[in-house]
C-alpha cells in the first residue's frame, strides 16, 4: 500500500512542473516528499555523502515563492538533484571516494553543478562513488559501503554507485553521474534506471578527459530528455564543450521503420555476457524488428589488445597521480585500487603511450562499424549482479575492466549510449540494455530509448523501504 507522499514521487519533471505552475503543489512538498523517501531507505543503502536537508529545505522554498509569482528560474526549477561526488560543488569537499584525500572545501562549482543552480534545482545531496571513480562497485575507502536496494546484498554498480542506489530507491526524479567506462551504464543497468552517457562534449565537465562525460540517471526517459535542456550548455572550463546547441530534447517520436541496427552479443573479450542477459537483449532486438527495423547481428568493436592497453595506460597515468602522496597517505587507498595502480610504476613511457594508443583503435573501429548500422543494440552489464561488498564483478586487481568490455568502446569514441531496462533474471534484478548511436545523434539513442520504454511500459514496480530484501 503506497501513501500520498509515495505517490508523488513517481512523478515525472514534467508533470511536476505541470503541477507547479498551476499551484496544487509546491517544491517545498514535494520536496518533504523526497525526505521523508531518503529518512526512510538511506539507513539501509548509504547512496548519499554530503546530505543537508535543512538547504534542502531552504532551496525548495526559494523556489516555492519563485513559482508563487510564476517567475521559475530554469527548466528545473524546484526539482530535486543529486551530484555524484565527483562533480564540484562550491564549499563542499570533494573526497573522490578515498580516505587518501586531504578534505578542503570546492572552490567553485563544477560546470553542471552551476547550470543546476542557475535554473533553480534543489541540490540536495552529493552521490557516493569509490576511489577515484575507478570501480564499478560502491565500495569505498571513505564512504559506508553503498548497496542496491533491489538486493542489498547485491552491488549497485559504479562508479555512480550513490546515484543508481538513490535512482532506484526514488530519491527525487534526478541523478547526475559521470562516465568514462560505463559508469552511468552499468550502475543503471544493475539498478533499473535509464542512464544516459552523451556524445563526448555534449555536458560540459571539469577536470575533462579522454572518454569522460557527465550524464543524467533517472527512472524515465523523458526526464533524462528533459534534463539535457539544462545540462547540455556550454561552459568555456570544458575544452571538448561542443558548441551552443537549440535540440528539442523532448521531441521523442521515431518510426523505425528502415533503420539498420545491429545487435551486438559478444563483447570480443572481457566476461562473457549471462544467458538470461543474452535472451533479454535478443527479445528487445526483435521488437525493433516486429516494428520495421532490420537487425543485423554485428561481431565486437573491441579487442584484447585494446582493453589490456587501455589498463595499462590507466595503470601509469594513476600511478603518477598517486606516486606523489605521502605514503601514510597512499596506504589509505582501497587496497585494490593501490594494488592495481602500483604495477604503473613498472611501465615504460613508451609502453604507456602505447596504451594509450589503442583508444584511437577502439575510435577507429566503432567508426568503421557504424559505415554499415544507423544505432547498435548491446547488453549493458555482462552480468546479473554481485556481492555489495565486491570492488568489481571479478574481484581480482589484476582483471579490473573485464566487465566494461560492451560500455567502454563508445566512451573512446565520443558516441551516445544509453541504458534502458530490458526485463528481469530468474533472481529478480535489473537487466540493461545499451542503446548506442552514431557520434552527435543523442537524440536518436533518446528516441530509440523512449520507443522502447513505450513498448515496455518501463518498470512498474519499484524496491520501497518496507520490502526491500535485506542483507
Amino acid at each position: 500500500m503506497t501513501s500520498a507522499s509515495d505517490d508523488l514521487l513517481t512523478l515525472t519533471i514534467p508533470a511536476l512542473r505541470a503541477l507547479f505552475q498551476s499551484k496544487t503543489l509546491s517544491p517545498s512538498e514535494y520536496w518533504q516528499a523526497v525526505e521523508a523517501r531518503i529518512a526512510a531507505f538511506e539507513p539501509m543503502i548509504q547512496a548519499l555523502y554530503a546530505y543537508d536537508p535543512e538547504a534542502a529545505r531552504a532551496q525548495a522554498a526559494a523556489s516555492t515563492s519563485r513559482w508563487v509569482k510564476n517567475m521559475p528560474l530554469g527548466p528545473l526549477d524546484g526539482v530535486p538533484v543529486s551530484l555524484k561526488e565527483l562533480i564540484a560543488t562550491k564549499g563542499t569537499p570533494v573526497p573522490l571516494g578515498t580516505a587518501a584525500t586531504e578534505l578542503l572545501p570546492a572552490a567553485q562549482d563544477a560546470p553542471v553543478a552551476a547550470r543546476m543552480r542557475e535554473d533553480g534545482a534543489v541540490i540536495f545531496a552529493k552521490t557516493t562513488c569509490p576511489d577515484y571513480g575507478m570501480l564499478s562497485s560502491g565500495l569505498s575507502s571513505f564512504h559506508p559501503l553503498s548497496r542496491n536496494p533491489w538486493n542489498l546484498e547485491t552491488n549497485p554498480g559504479g562508479s555512480s554507485a550513490g546515484a543508481s542506489a538513490a535512482g532506484a530507491a526514488g530519491y527525487g526524479p534526478l541523478h547526475i553521474g559521470t562516465d568514462i567506462g560505463g559508469s552511468v551504464r552499468l550502475p543503471a543497468g544493475w539498478t533499473g534506471l535509464f542512464g544516459l552517457k552523451p556524445s563526448h562534449g555534449r555536458i560540459p565537465v571539469d577536470p575533462y578527459y579522454v572518454g569522460r562525460c557527465a550524464g543524467p540517471m533517472t527512472r524515465r526517459v523523458e526526464d533524462a530528455a528533459f534534463s539535457m535542456f539544462t545540462l547540455s550548455r556550454t561552459d568555456w572550463r570544458d575544452g571538448t564543450s561542443l558548441p551552443p546547441n537549440e535540440i528539442d530534447w523532448m521531441d521523442l517520436d521515431i518510426d523505425v521503420k528502415g533503420l539498420r541496427i545491429g545487435l551486438m552479443l559478444d563483447a570480443g573479450c572481457g566476461l562473457p555476457a549471462e544467458p538470461e542477459i543474452k535472451e533479454a537483449v535478443t527479445k528487445a532486438a526483435r521488437m525493433f524488428e516486429a516494428a520495421g527495423a532490420t537487425i543485423i547481428e554485428v561481431p565486437p568493436v573491441l579487442t584484447r589488445s585494446m582493453l589490456d592497453g587501455l589498463d595499462r595506460f590507466w595503470r601509469a597515468k594513476f600511478w603518477g597521480d598517486i606516486a606523489p602522496l605521502p605514503e601514510e597517505r597512499r596506504q589509505k587507498i582501497l587496497p585494490y585500487i593501490y594494488e592495481w595502480a602500483k604495477r604503473g610504476a613498472d611501465l615504460t613511457g613508451a609502453e604507456a603511450v602505447q596504451g594509450f594508443g589503442q583508444t584511437f583503435e577502439m575510435r577507429r573501429a566503432c567508426g568503421q562499424l557504424f559505415t554499415t548500422v544507423d544505432a547498435v543494440l548491446s547488453p549493458t552489464n555482462p552480468v546479473v549482479s554481485y556481492p555489495a561488498d565486491w570492488a568489481s564483478p571479478t574481484n581480482d586487481p589484476e582483471r579490473p575492466f573485464e566487465h566494461i568490455a560492451f560500455t567502454v568502446p563508445w566512451n573512446m569514441s565520443e558516441q551516445p549510449a544509453a541504458n534502458i531496462n530490458c526485463g528481469f533474471s530468474a533472481s529478480g534484478m535489473p537487466i540493461g540494455l545499451q542503446i548506442v548511436g552514431p557520434r552527435f545523434a543523442d537524440m536518436t539513442v533518446l528516441r530509440l530509448s523512449k520507443l522502447f520504454e513505450d513498448w515496455t511500459g518501463g518498470i512498474g514496480s519499484w524496491p520501497e523501504p518496507e520490502t526491500v530484501k535485506k542483507h
